[in-house]
């Protein structure tokens, strides 16, 4: 367990390295998730979150996601799914077209995913690991340029009850390009969550997001209800 817990720290050391900072602003991640049961061992996935490059406003990114959960066990989870992703990508970067300041540029994106989560617990530690590969197919609108990409992420979780109500939540995510330049993205999280219900609980807590050359501070506040869609079984 010991060496499991090292390698959260170590990873972002590594993507730390000659990095510089992306933006003088703090941006912040508003996110919802659900796992929404249908069967004993079918369950959909629902996903929508709001990413903006100062804290509430100044859009950045909307993503929608969803897909179909086979709940091998309790600990084994296998998705496939959709995402749709809108983004705005000219805070920090406005390309220019001719004599023309492209200050409204947007980018969309149609995202297929196939996925594998694995639960254990050590102790109080609760680990998840997943494993999720995407088919990325990419529209920039303003140059009319479309392009497909593969990647791969692996993101390694860490959760740590500390009451019946409150608990910590660590991850590190890596995403790694299936073409040139290997290496696409690192994610560090840690937050608090509460426990407002049995299928509801609320995180806050921050993000430090690596890219090759920069990095990005991100606030973000999460929102998961997993409810059971089941028809209750008359008495």
């Amino acid at each position: 367990m010991k060496k499991t817990l090292l390698l959260l720290p170590l990873l972002f050391t590594i993507s730390t390295f000659a990095q510089e900072i992306g933006d003088d602003k703090w941006g912040s991640w508003h996110m919802y998730f659900g796992t929404n049961k249908v069967s004993e061992k079918l369950s959909i996935h629902t996903e929508a979150q709001l990413r903006y490059y100062e804290n509430g406003k100044n859009f950045n990114q909307l993503l929608l996601r969803t897909g179909l959960n086979y709940h091998i066990n309790p600990n084994a989870i296998a998705t496939f799914g959709y995402g749709y992703i809108s983004t705005d990508p000219t805070f920090e970067d406005f390309r220019a077209f001719g004599d023309i300041l492209l200050d409204d540029s947007k980018i969309s994106e149609h995202r297929i995913f196939e996925q594998f989560i694995l639960k254990n617990t050590v102790g109080q530690f609760k680990f998840e690991h997943r494993y999720r590969l995407e088919q990325r197919f990419i529209n920039d609108k303003d140059f009319g340029d479309k392009d497909t990409q593969h990647r791969a992420r692996y993101r390694l979780q860490v959760t740590l009850p500390l009451t019946d109500i409150f608990f910590l939540n660590l991850y590190d995510e890596i995403f790694l390009n299936l073409q040139d330049n290997v290496y696409g993205q690192n994610r560090l999280y840690g937050a608090l969550g509460v426990n407002v219900t049995e299928n509801l609980s609320v995180q806050a807590g921050y993000l430090k997001n690596h890219f090759p050359t920069a990095n990005f501070d991100r606030l973000q506040i999460g929102v998961f209800y997993n409810p059971d869609l089941r028809k209750k079984k008359k008495e």
